[in-house]
């Protein structure tokens, strides 16, 4: 992959998908096809149209015993004719449990290259000649890499790329409010604090703001709301706070903030003392011209808060990928986010797609370039590091071209559902019901924070569950949940589900939804939870369904108070 990204690159590759896919797979069989995992189907061969009639399609526990062989100091030649150096993990907070995925340096250098022409994108919609002056404020966290039992480093692919050398030695190293050594900072609560103060010190020259996804900016205000009183302080000062105790943060952002800075400690208080916070970050950040972060997905549910606290800035969904691979990025930026669409970069991996009606008939699976529009798949992706034919488990839709290479929406994560009786709920379900009754919930002056739901099948008949953290339009407004509204806002849920939900619940075996409101701060503590247990902050997303006991025990113990419906949703709409 060519370590110069030119606006004319994504031409180039989208003009030429059919092309360098198949380049792509005959590198990959070159490389890979006497690995002992492939050579159980090709036998040593590199033929193309054997490996798609001969090897079969994949999931995590089909090779699972093969990562962990390589894991435990087994040849890297199990599964890949390159050496694997690394092993990116997953959040676990999309499919239940953490995955491993074996990667080198060259998966680092794709995921750059993505970001890089996905900037070059973001600057020709949003500067007058293609070149954007002034710097972005991101929010981007790393953790403490662990190790497997042979010595071989696992972290979040973010992790290791901010990490990596790739990152460090970048061209501009000015384009980021925060140093290296916040974003390297292992304590994520001491790099949030500093992201914040380094972008209030430089707040004329911010641009762009933003995170890997919409969660970690919702979260990065709402501590901004908690914290502001002592950022005001060093600010006015010139000194950071004590607590701060990584001293490659004390030193950095110390050198940023200069001196006591009374004038703008004056401003930054005058605009956070406002009663509400509605247009906060174009008030603290005047020159931001949008917003960068996933927003499709579970993440949509942040949409309407950020609409709230960034005053309509432009929202931008930028990238679609995962741990097994980075896939492709919106080439439309000014679209609105419900309508966002990813343009696959055709020479990362090997992509194929199973339709989701396949039916069983494994056969109908096609190329990247054969996708038919308006039709849904599974991708299927085939990697240089060891993943062959592997089932990503996302269920998108083709919406359109980009010259020849197909654009997708993201519809849904396939097995993430809701069910108590033989209904079944998708994510995508859940996420339009929830866009519904948060209209409800405008009458109320609430807005909703977060949430996540559940099957209580512990009483008959079972119902679904919504854990709603909730929070008024007003800085120190005391929470007043209607009853009314609350309970309104179950009866839309039930009425936006699908038509044997609501035969079930009118004819008793599903029971009445409830919404369950969690003390503030409540996500917060469920964030914690799963970052105990190996999650990356910076890739880190809230749940849409909870399956697991001790993270709904973190949700039980914050409950405030609970709703129902009160009559069953029609059957026919």
């Amino acid at each position: 992959m060519s370590s110069i990204v030119e606006l004319s690159s994504l031409e180039e590759l989208t003009l030429n998908a059919e092309q360098i896919q198949d380049d792509l797979l005959e590198k990959i069989l070159r490389l890979n096809s006497n690995t002992e995992y492939l050579r159980r189907f090709l036998h040593g061969s590199n033929d193309k149209e054997l490996f798609k009639k001969n090897v079969p399609l994949a999931n995590y526990e089909d090779v699972k015993p093969y990562i962990e062989r390589v894991a435990n100091g087994e040849p890297s030649d199990l599964i890949s004719g390159g050496p694997v150096t690394r092993f990116f993990r997953s959040s676990g907070t999309s499919g239940g449990k953490q995955k491993i995925f074996p990667v080198n340096d060259e998966a680092i250098e794709q995921l750059g290259y993505v970001l890089a022409l996905r900037s070059l994108v973001m600057s020709k919609h949003f500067s007058d000649n293609g070149v954007e002056q002034g710097k972005t404020m991101e929010f981007h966290y790393t953790k403490p890499e662990s190790t497997t039992p042979s010595g071989l480093p696992v972290a979040a692919a973010f992790t290791s790329f901010f990490k990596s050398d790739y990152f460090k030695n970048r061209p501009s190293k000015s384009q980021y409010t925060s140093p290296d050594q916040v974003i390297l900072c292992p304590d994520n609560k001491q790099s949030l604090y500093c992201h914040l103060l380094c972008g209030l010190s430089q707040r004329d020259e911010v641009v762009r703001f933003g995170a890997t996804f919409a969660h970690a900016l919702v979260r990065a205000i709402d501590f901004l709301e908690s914290n502001w009183k002592e950022l005001c302080g060093n600010i006015r000062l010139g000194h950071v706070s004590e607590w701060i105790t990584d001293l490659g943060c004390r030193s950095s952002v110390s050198a940023i903030i200069g001196g006591p800075n009374p004038e703008l400690a004056d401003l930054i208080e005058q605009e956070c003392s406002h009663k509400s916070w509605e247009g906060i970050v174009t008030r603290l950040w005047p020159k931001a011209k949008r917003i960068e972060c996933v927003l499709t997905g579970q993440m949509a549910q942040y949409i309407p808060i950020l609409d709230f606290y960034c005053n309509k800035l432009p929202l931008v969904s930028t990238v679609y990928g995962s741990s097994e691979s980075i896939f492709g990025f919106n080439v439309d930026p000014l679209c609105k986010p419900q309508d966002v669409s990813y343009t696959f970069v055709p020479n990362t991996s090997y992509f194929e797609f199973l339709p989701v009606d396949h039916e069983g008939d494994m056969t109908s699976i096609v190329d990247l370039v054969n996708v038919k529009l308006g039709c849904y798949y599974e991708p299927v992706v085939t990697t240089c590091f060891g993943l062959n034919r592997y089932l990503i488990g996302d269920i998108l839709e083709v919406t359109g071209f980009y010259n020849n290479t197909p654009q997708f929406r993201f519809v849904r994560r396939k097995n993430m559902v809701l069910s108590v009786e033989t209904e079944t709920t998708t994510e995508d379900d859940i996420l339009k019901a929830l866009a519904r009754a948060t209209f409800v919930l405008e009458s109320s002056n609430l807005m909703l924070m977060d949430f996540t739901s559940s099957a209580d099948i512990s009483t008959f008949p079972g119902h679904y569950v919504f854990y709603w953290e909730l929070k008024g339009k007003e800085v120190n407004d005391v929470l007043v949940l209607d009853e009314k509204t609350l309970m309104g806002c179950c009866y839309v849920l039930e009425e936006s589900f699908g038509s044997t939900y609501r035969l079930k619940r009118r004819t008793g075996l599903i029971g009445a939804l409830e919404i369950r409101v969690v003390e503030q701060g409540t996500f917060n503590s469920l964030t914690d939870y799963f970052i105990s247990r190996g999650s990356s902050r910076a890739q880190y997303k809230t749940p849409l369904c909870i399956n697991s006991s001790e993270a709904s025990a973190v949700l039980e113990n914050k409950v405030l108070a609970r709703f129902h419906s009160e009559k069953s949703p029609p059957l026919d709409l």
